[in-house]
């Protein structure tokens, strides 16, 4: 139950994105580095980029998939919600391999090898990442409507 009080603004949408992303690059370039034998500043770098790139996909994808299935023709059903993700992260997946293979120089394979690494780090990270976010922001505001409860 969300009350309007509690609807997320611009400023925290932004600021949960670029947390998101800075905590995920301070995680992966070093793990990525190790593993592929490359300097943390270029896999960091290669995280930020593909960060980015997701980021825009996200918009780019999301128009084009509201512009054929509006949400007033197409319910969004489970069935419709996993079509819409596999269909996001197949696209990325695409994206993703050609950007790895340009910068670090790998073939195709390869890069497809690191980028569903990256796949299967994001799952599980983008799960806890929000969960650990929605708890801690519902910690902060049952204190603060505390606190305000104590000064009226």
């Amino acid at each position: 139950m969300q009350h309007d009080v509690h609807k997320r603004k611009l400023p925290e949408r932004i600021f949960h994105a670029v947390s998101f992303e800075l905590i995920a690059t301070a995680i992966l370039a070093p793990t990525a580095a190790w593993l592929m034998g490359r300097s943390v500043l270029e896999m960091g770098g290669l995280t930020i980029i593909l960060a980015t790139t997701a980021m825009v996909w996200n918009i780019i994808y999301n128009f084009v998939f509201d512009r054929f299935w509006p949400r007033h023709r197409v319910p969004r059903t489970t069935k419709v919600r996993a079509l819409h993700a596999l269909g996001f992260e197949c696209g990325f997946i695409v994206i993703g391999v050609t950007i790895v293979a340009a910068v670090l120089g790998v073939t195709l394979l390869q890069a497809f090898t690191l980028e569903i690494g990256f796949f299967l780090f994001f799952l599980p990270y983008t799960m806890f990442y929000n969960w650990a976010y929605d708890t801690l922001r519902d910690k902060m505001i049952k204190r603060r409507q505390q606190r305000r409860a104590l000064t009226h």
